[in-house]
């Protein structure tokens, strides 16, 4: 399934991807070089817009959910990437405790633990699922849709080690980005492996910090590739003192919001673009498509209803947003059966394991797709036998074009590395 493009099938995404099948010998030893120098975070999945013009990363998540959505063909890859993954930080490793998010009702997001399971059980792991929610209090069984059920047991804390009763792990896996905090039970464990580690969770994490670690890859991989490092990268401006509730920051706002706009609008100039250039005003920390807004307009900010704000002042867990980072739209030109798409590719430790489109029928091309309504179809990753076909007409194959979307992804895989070095607690530094 070669994804719809409403744009042209010629022009730009048809000349990058032309450009990264002639370079791939190069491309690989780049990133085989980087992996030498450099830890790849062990689990991320990373949100691709794809303009017709420009193709770039939007979102990186260090905690990535919908696994369940990755295809039955995708998991043989995904069980090899998590025994190298796993071999890597400690090849003994036999037992796994998994710590999911704590909204233990949420069915299609169990659905994703499960599949996590799986995948680690089939690695060669006892895997077992531990809790951190104070409401569980004892093993809780849940029965999913699709007749699978999955089993949360409360975890249990000792002196420097979490477990469940009658089970020490000795690597202990998030799927809880923490944006609501740190927990206690989580800190100061030195006998066990935690991925990833704390400092990866959204309590600490903020956007503009990975954006500009992914900003100077994207120059160097432009030089690399002899391209306009913008063809691949969002810019972006921060704001770090508002609050949408009592209308501080406003200022700090719109200010960034017009520069940056004022930005994007000369490069369309540049590139002879017709579009109408937007950005994308979002929590600077967090997920779940929480606390975004598209802005076309600084004056727009003014107008800014009471709804609007509430929507935008509280991202998960009730956290209030204070920092937002402003970042430039990139429109999604790619559809699945007309409805706007964007294609979400899934990794661990340094392979692109699968993926999915996001689909929402009911939004925009310039709209936040991760939303409720949003519904998910597979993307020929799954063809694991599809490697790429360099000489094929750019457009007509699915496999190059997804090549493209996985040297991207791994390309904000390589900004999420050097972002975890640079916020390290624990980093030696060197004077």
């Amino acid at each position: 399934m070669v994804p719809h493009l409403i744009t042209a099938l010629t022009g730009p995404i048809n000349e990058l991807e032309q450009r990264m099948l002639d370079s791939m010998p190069a491309i690989e030893r780049w990133f085989r070089l980087e992996w030498m120098e450099h830890t790849p975070p062990f689990y991320s999945s990373v949100d691709i817009r794809n303009a017709g013009f420009k193709l770039a990363p939007v979102d990186t998540n260090l905690y990535p959910g919908g696994w369940n959505n990755l295809t039955p063909e995708m998991l043989p890859l995904a069980v090899q990437s998590a025994m190298a993954a796993i071999e890597k930080i400690c090849p003994e490793a036999k037992n796994l405790l998994v710590i999911p998010e704590n909204h233990t009702r949420n069915t299609f997001y169990l659905s994703n633990i499960v599949q996590l399971q799986r995948i680690f059980h089939m690695a060669g792991l006892n895997v077992r699922i531990g809790s951190i929610n104070a409401e569980i209090k004892k093993p809780t069984r849940v029965d999913l849709p699709g007749g699978e059920s999955v089993l949360l047991e409360p975890v249990i804390r000792s002196k420097r080690r979490l477990g469940l009763k009658d089970f020490d792990p000795c690597t202990i896996l998030l799927n809880n980005d923490l944006s609501a905090g740190i927990p206690g039970i989580l800190e100061d464990i030195h006998e066990q492996y935690l991925l990833p580690p704390l400092h990866a969770s959204w309590s600490v994490r903020r956007k503009s910090k990975h954006f500009h670690s992914y900003e100077e890859i994207a120059k160097r991989f432009g030089k690399l590739l002899g391209i306009d490092p913008w063809l691949i990268n969002p810019m972006y401006n921060q704001c770090g003192e508002v609050n949408f509730a009592d209308d501080r920051g406003g200022e700090c706002l719109a200010t960034n919001v017009d520069a940056l706009l004022g930005k994007i609008r000369r490069k369309y100039k540049e590139y002879g673009i017709n579009e109408k250039p937007f950005v994308v005003v979002k929590a600077d920390n967090g997920t779940y498509g929480m606390g975004i807004m598209t802005v076309r307009d600084a004056k727009d900010l003014e107008a800014l209803n009471r709804k609007s704000q509430n929507k935008m002042s509280v991202i998960k867990d009730g956290q209030t947003v204070s920092e937002v980072i402003i970042q430039e739209g990139v429109l999604t030109h790619e559809r699945i059966n007309d409805a706007v798409a964007e294609p979400v590719v899934y990794m661990m430790d340094r392979y692109v394991v699968g993926g999915f489109y996001r689909v929402h029928a009911d939004r925009g091309v310039d709209e936040n797709l991760n939303a409720p309504g949003a519904s998910f179809v597979p993307l020929a990753f799954a063809e694991s036998t599809h490697l790429p076909q360099p000489g094929i007409k750019p457009g007509a194959s699915a496999p190059n074009r997804f090549y493209m979307y996985g040297v991207v992804a791994r390309l904000a895989m390589v900004a999420a590395s050097y972002e975890l070095e640079a916020t390290d607690p624990d980093a030696e530094v060197y004077d």
